[in-house]
């Protein structure tokens, strides 16, 4: 090959090298500031709301009448800000010698206790974590004593509430 064919040759690489570093290698970039927030979420919810009704039949002689006890459906939980509760209230007074208790399965790291239910909020599950969980039993307990005497059928609403610890 003479030395012109070669300078040619030479040039033209050059070229097509410059021409790809250029315009293959070159990069155009843009960005965007994408915003996010996590907000506080404490919520229940209840499966099964209408769950019969708790009926006391009989008695051992010389004892209180026998506890009823009702597995009342399950509840489910979601919490993520930071510790709480759930409290359980009546919306109206029990009979004289009559008590209604509910007891709630504690969810992972949580407590909890069978209370009996008034108007008034009773504590049922403390210090609640950051958890998402659900298929926790719920379970309520009839207590009657003899001076209650007979007492006709009737509902009471329960509310079950998240609050701060």
């Amino acid at each position: 090959m003479n030395t012109n064919t070669i300078n040619r040759i030479s040039t033209l690489a050059t070229a097509i090298g410059l021409a790809f570093s250029v315009n293959v290698w070159a990069a155009e970039t843009a960005t965007q500031d994408v915003g996010y927030e996590v907000q506080a979420i404490s919520q229940i919810s209840v499966t099964n709301t209408d769950p019969g009704t708790l009926v006391i039949t009989g008695a051992t002689p010389g004892s209180a009448p026998t506890e009823a006890n009702l597995s009342a459906g399950t509840y489910a939980i979601t919490n993520n800000a930071g510790t709480k509760k759930i409290t359980a209230a009546i919306n109206s007074a029990m009979p004289d010698g009559v008590t209604l208790e509910v007891a709630l399965q504690a969810p992972t790291g949580a407590t909890a206790t069978r209370s009996v239910l008034s108007t008034s909020p009773a504590d049922v599950v403390t210090d609640i974590g950051n958890v998402s969980e659900s298929g926790k039993t719920i379970t309520y307990y009839l207590n009657a004593t003899a001076a209650a005497g007979a007492v006709s059928a009737a509902v009471k609403t329960v509310t079950f509430t998240i609050t701060g610890s």
